[in-house]
């Protein structure tokens, strides 16, 4: 497998066929950190890399140059809140990741923080550490950078394309309303701690992020529970 064109049945894009592979035969995005020992951590971003690849406008999976339209590898929350933790990347490099990578494409894989080193920096804002299990490649045109205390974020602006994929496959509708449900009261409870109107924000963009669901099914709607907080809230501060 190690020099093999494709992954799991999956074709690698020419530009990811570039970068160095591992003992799997797994291609190494650009962004991965290489230990004293030179092995990939793919926990681990390289150091500066974040940097270089915004003002460079490279890809942050293979490390081209970067054309109009740009590619961002989220889960579910962020395509609530239009926010990545990640530079974007190309089209096919992203769409390649959401089918191939182990901890993206097997929902009951978990992040191993084991022997982490000491100085590493986490990635910007708030993480939520459970695993999704879906993801989406949201394409747009547009993003801005959002400094936080931590580091860096990305609003990402409306999409001319969005995928969803759940083990390497189109998702279903009903398994992005699953997975959006499993981490919409984490952010309804931030919401609740911050103000009603906070709450409303959130809920309305809930109400935004449907039109971009997979259609078909009926699997219910994500944060049909959700719509009864603010009035809890209200309740409580009555």
């Amino acid at each position: 497998m190690t020099n093999s064109p494709t992954i799991n049945g999956h074709n690698i894009p020419e530009r990811i066929r570039m970068l160095r592979r591992d003992h799997r035969g797994y291609p190494v995005p650009w962004f991965v950190h290489w230990d004293a020992n030179d092995q990939p951590d793919f926990r681990i971003v390289g150091a500066g890399k974040v940097e270089y690849a915004i003002t460079q406008h490279v890809c942050w999976i293979c490390g081209g140059p970067l054309a109009r339209n740009k590619a961002f590898v989220i889960g579910p929350m962020c395509a609530v809140n239009r926010i990545s933790a990640e530079p974007p990347s190309h089209r096919s490099c992203s769409i390649f990741a959401a089918e191939v990578c182990p901890f993206l494409t097997k929902p009951n894989m978990r992040r191993n923080t084991k022997d982490m080193p000491a100085e590493v920096v986490e990635p910007g804002g708030k993480m939520l550490l459970h695993n999704p299990g879906v993801v989406c490649v949201w394409v747009t045109r547009e993003f801005r950078l959002m400094p936080v205390d931590n580091g860096m974020l990305f609003r990402v602006g409306d999409p001319i394309e969005v995928r969803w994929l759940c083990q390497g496959k189109p998702a279903t509708r009903g398994e992005v309303v699953h997975a959006m449900d499993r981490g919409l009261p984490i952010l309804i409870d931030e919401a609740k701690e911050d103000s009603d109107e906070a709450v409303q924000a959130l809920l309305q963009a809930v109400n935004r992020v449907r039109q971009y669901l997979p259609s078909g099914g009926h699997d219910g709607e994500p944060g049909a529970a959700a719509k009864r907080p603010p009035e809890r809230a209200k309740e409580k501060a009555a």
